[in-house]
């Protein structure tokens, strides 16, 4: 994040979305402060503030934060609406079942991507670029890409002209090169990511929709470069291709 954000509002949800990023191991309040672009004595203002309302929890040992019991108890309320959850699992299960390698369900969050499930294959070797509750901006990764290709142009226009995916992603995640890419993934149907994250780290994705037809879930394989081979990824876009379509059905109204 390059300027924070400019309301309060929009400081504490990006406070959150920092803490949420390392649902594991905990974030400081340096490296929070460093994510939103604020100054540290506001972040650790704001991450008090949560605290006392049971938004985020502090380890005493170790002072890194967490996200708070409270926003479970909201979150199992808001997931009667919204968690879709449930209906993907059976299908990344099928997917890392029957590839070997790790798959995964996210959802888009307005420029992001956000890793919901994940399975892993009985192939030894794991790729760890995604972990749930890993975000990402649209364009990157294969999850973000195919659901960034499955927008209108305008749509994807007007994003790639108010995002600057280069200074972390790198130059192979220009505007021009991320075009590239859409309009390839609009020809497979699927997208792949040949290690432009984390080289020999490759990732294939097909879009799920909502009732409004709009794309709003991925499901991925991701693995090493030697299991994505050339000759190998269009049976793994087609898996993906049937299980997304399968989920999109059951999204669908009757």
């Amino acid at each position: 994040m390059d300027t924070p954000p400019a309301h309060v509002t929009g400081r504490i949800a990006a406070v959150l979305h920092a803490v949420s990023a390392a649902p594991e191991r905990g974030a400081s309040t340096s490296q929070i402060a460093r994510a939103t672009a604020l100054a540290r004595p506001t972040t650790h203002r704001l991450l008090t503030a949560l605290a006392d309302e049971g938004y985020v929890d502090r380890d005493r040992r170790t002072g890194q934060w967490f996200l708070g019991p409270e926003l479970y108890l909201l979150g199992e309320v808001a997931a009667r609406r919204y968690d879709v959850t449930q209906h993907a699992r059976a299908g990344v299960h099928r997917l890392a079942t029957a590839t070997g390698e790790s798959a995964f369900f996210s959802a888009r969050r307005g420029d992001e991507t956000v890793c919901l499930l994940r399975e892993d294959g009985d192939f030894p070797i794991r790729s760890f670029v995604l972990y749930e509750g890993a975000r990402f901006p649209l364009g990157v990764v294969s999850a973000g890409l195919v659901l960034l290709a499955m927008l209108p142009d305008r749509e994807i226009d007007a994003y790639l002209r108010r995002t600057d995916l280069v200074a972390q992603w790198g130059p192979a995640h220009a505007a021009d090169a991320v075009r590239e890419r859409v309009a390839l993934t609009r020809e497979l149907g699927y997208a792949v990511n040949p290690g432009l994250v984390v080289e020999g780290s490759w990732g294939m994705a097909a879009a799920v929709f909502d009732r409004a037809g709009e794309p709003a879930w991925a499901l991925t394989l991701t693995g090493v470069e030697s299991r994505f081979r050339e000759d190998r990824r269009p049976e793994l876009g087609a898996l993906l291709l049937k299980e997304a379509h399968a989920l999109t059905r059951t999204l669908q109204p009757r």
